[in-house]
């Protein structure tokens, strides 16, 4: 280095007008380590700042990019307090995250990266403990958020079920919620009611994150979806700007698609395609809040209208147990079933096949066909894959970690599988 390092932090902090506690985290170190690089190296507190950190700085002053990137984040303040509700540090709907703010998540997954492919392990939750909530059926929810936590260094304490919780006795939801949040530090809430997670939330001020409410939302699946779709645009050279995104199925119930919708829409020029049998067609307070920012939304029942030209399917089940006493599926036939056929007949080579999971693998279904298993352009495992490093993301900014991955992460002790799936396109590689 040809100027010492006092001189180039010292540069570094003024030309990015960031204060030093604000450069500290924007570079992921701790306050007390930056302080003790600022001394006279006469001092004996004064410590060399390792080479690693000294390039880092040094690339983010030479390039004015970066400069304006780090420089725009530092300002608005933490992630988690640009994404507060009601000053809480919760996630609740994707109507929280601007277009910035989901990319700085992203930025934070793509850190967790190493220690989602099991090469790193990180401990930087240690001693926390986080509540699974799921007083409505999961297993990749449920499983995927407790993951996600332990490979951080915290654990679970697993509920699952209306009936196995007090709440069966008559608690209150703000009762439920007060007293676990005595017990716990986070709390991943499902229930079947739109709107009850919320109401979890206004019971505490510790996390909470929305892990599906009914017919609502379900944030955290909405981001991983994005995540997805961004990360496999890169492999083949897209920009998600301007692109063509189809969703069919159920549209009305679908709580995936209803966040993924209005995540996408943060992005500029995009067309949509809504796919729906009849009476299952998304919600026109979604289509009003997507089509307010000027996207084309086309909607139709048919698959062979539909397809030609998309750059993304994301197909969802019909949500049966949502349906009312009254309600029927009409027209939902085999002909609305997302198979290699169709694929082939009405898609480009490089779209790319989604899924929210569960799918109905039993002969007869008619939301997604296995047949695609073994074909790169279906994307569903490598979006569950997706899950732990976005779930990790979102539990280290809303608890205010995210500035120690970087240095907490050591070589992870066992070997990881080269692919998870022996069957998995060639695209799954874990390498």
């Amino acid at each position: 280095m040809s100027i010492s390092q006092q001189v180039l932090l010292r540069d570094a902090m003024r030309r990015l007008n960031l204060t030093r506690d604000v450069f500290a985290t924007r570079i992921g170190v701790k306050r007390r380590a930056l302080d003790s690089w600022l001394l006279p190296e006469s001092s004996q507190e004064f410590r060399r700042m390792p080479e690693v950190v000294g390039r880092f700085v040094t690339e983010i002053v030479e390039n004015d990019t970066l400069m304006e990137k780090y420089a725009q984040s530092a300002q608005s303040g933490p992630l988690r307090d640009r994404i507060a509700v009601n000053g809480r540090h919760q996630l609740l709907s994707v109507d929280q995250f601007t277009r910035e703010s989901v990319e700085d998540l992203f930025r934070v997954a793509d850190l967790m990266q190493p220690i989602a492919r099991r090469q790193k392990v990180s401990r930087v939750l240690e001693g926390a403990v986080l509540a699974n909530l799921f007083f409505e059926a999961s297993t990749r929810t449920r499983v995927s958020f407790g993951a996600a936590f332990c490979r951080l260094g915290g654990s679970v304490c697993d509920t699952t079920g209306f009936t196995f919780s007090s709440m069966a006795k008559g608690e209150s939801i703000y009762d439920t919620s007060r007293v676990i949040s005595g017990y716990v530090d986070a709390m991943v809430v499902r229930h079947p009611e739109e709107g009850s997670v919320a109401e979890f939330a206004r019971a505490t001020n510790i996390p909470v994150v929305n892990g599906g409410d009914g017919p609502g939302e379900h944030p955290s699946q909405a981001l991983l979806d994005l995540y997805t779709i961004l990360t496999e645009f890169s492999r083949l050279g897209k920009l998600l700007d301007g692109s063509h995104i189809v969703l069919t199925g159920d549209l009305k119930y679908g709580r995936t698609v209803h966040s993924l919708i209005k995540l996408l829409s943060l992005y500029r020029g995009l067309k949509f395609t809504l796919i729906s049998p009849p009476g299952l067609e998304m919600p026109d307070h979604i289509i009003e809040q997507a089509g307010a920012r000027g996207h084309d939304i086309i909607q139709t029942h048919s698959l062979k209208d539909g397809l030609p030209g998309a750059d993304v399917i994301y197909t969802t089940r019909v949500q049966k147990e949502r349906f009312s006493a009254e309600e029927q599926v009409e027209g939902y036939t085999e002909d609305f079933q997302i198979n290699k056929a169709v694929i082939d007949a009405y898609c480009d080579n490089d779209v790319i096949v989604m899924h929210p999971l569960p799918r109905d693998s039993r002969e007869g279904a008619h939301d997604l066909s296995v047949d695609l298993n073994e074909d790169s352009r279906l994307a569903i495992f490598r979006q569950t894959d997706n899950g732990i490093p976005v779930r990790m993301a979102i539990f280290a900014v809303l608890m205010g970690v995210e500035g120690q991955i970087q240095h907490s992460m050591r070589d992870a002790t066992w070997s990881p599988p080269s692919h998870i799936g022996p069957d998995d396109s060639v695209f799954h590689g874990l390498d």
